[in-house]
């Protein structure tokens, strides 16, 4: 497996655990519709399904990773959501959110973006 693809896989565990330790239920992960990908979906609240991206990185030269979600991503994002509520009769309100890891020998940070974009 690439390097890139292992720091990724670390990334979204380090997030799935931030989510649990934050009350998060994680329903699904890693969930595909078509060519999106949606890295976590969880619930915290009941009338809200919340849909994360996460991108890990190991240095914030290039920007913070956060900064890397492309509106082509949100609208993909937007769909493969779409998609699942209506897949499992989920008839509650979605949120999108940005799980933001930097990780490398020296420093381990994680930041939780809520409703890091409007789906309309």
């Amino acid at each position: 497996m690439a390097q890139h693809n292992e720091l990724g896989n670390l990334g979204e565990e380090l997030a799935t655990q931030f989510l649990l330790r934050e009350g998060y239920t994680i329903l699904d992960r890693n969930w595909v519709f078509q060519k999106a990908e949606v890295d976590i979906i969880a619930q915290k609240e009941e009338d809200t399904v919340v849909f994360i991206e996460v991108k890990t990185r190991n240095s914030a030269f290039f920007g913070d990773p956060q900064s890397f979600v492309t509106p082509a991503k949100i609208k993909l994002l937007v769909k493969a959501a779409n998609e699942y509520l209506i897949t499992n009769e989920l008839h509650k309100e979605a949120r999108f959110d940005i799980i933001a890891v930097l990780k490398n020998s020296k420093e381990e940070r994680i930041e939780h973006f809520e409703n890091a974009f409007y789906h309309f």
